[in-house]
C-alpha cells in the first residue's frame, strides 16, 4: 500500500473498483467441469435434456441456456458461491465416487477461474444410461 503526503492510502490499481460474476458464468464452468469426469453421461434430467434439445434446434427457441450449463443451478454471492448439479451417470461406476470426483473437479475450476469460495456442491443423480439405450442427445451437440 502507497501512502500518501495527507496520510491517506491508495488501493492499488488492480483493487480498484469491482468485479462482479453472473450466475451464468459459474453454472458454465461448472458444467464443463463435471462433463470432464469420467463416469459422468450428461448433466440435467432427462426430460429437461429432451426439451433443451428440441428448444437448441428452434431458431429463437432460447437456446441461450447453453448445453454446457443446462442441469445446472449457481448461486452467486460477493465472494462465495453455491451449485446444485443433476447428473446421469453411466452403468457400472460408483456414484459416490463419481460425485466425490464431479465436486472435486467443479470447486477447483470455479475457486480458481473465478476467485470465489465455493461453500457447496450438491448433486442429484436423476438417472442412469444403460450401455444398450440409445442416446437422446448426441454428445457432439454439446460445445
Amino acid at each position: 500500500m502507497t501512502e500518501t503526503s495527507s496520510g491517506g492510502s491508495h488501493k492499488a490499481p488492480g483493487d480498484r473498483g469491482r468485479t462482479t460474476i453472473a450466475d451464468g458464468v459459474v453454472e458454465k464452468i461448472a458444467g464443463l467441469a463435471a462433463r470432464e469426469v469420467v463416469g459422468v453421461h450428461a448433466l440435467g434430467s432427462g426430460l429437461s435434456r429432451t426439451f433443451g434439445a428440441v428448444r437448441d434446434r428452434v431458431p429463437g427457441g432460447g437456446g441461450g441456456k447453453a448445453a454446457v450449463s443446462r442441469g445446472v443451478k449457481a448461486e452467486v454471492g460477493e465472494v462465495q458461491t453455491a451449485l446444485d448439479l443433476e447428473l446421469v451417470v453411466d452403468y457400472g461406476v460408483s456414484i459416490r465416487d463419481v460425485a466425490r470426483a464431479v465436486r472435486e473437479n467443479v470447486v477447483s475450476a470455479v475457486e480458481r477461474m473465478t476467485g470465489l469460495e465455493v461453500v457447496e456442491v450438491n448433486i442429484a443423480v436423476s438417472d442412469v444410461k444403460l450401455p444398450d439405450e440409445p442416446d437422446e442427445e448426441p454428445e457432439s451437440r454439446l460445445q
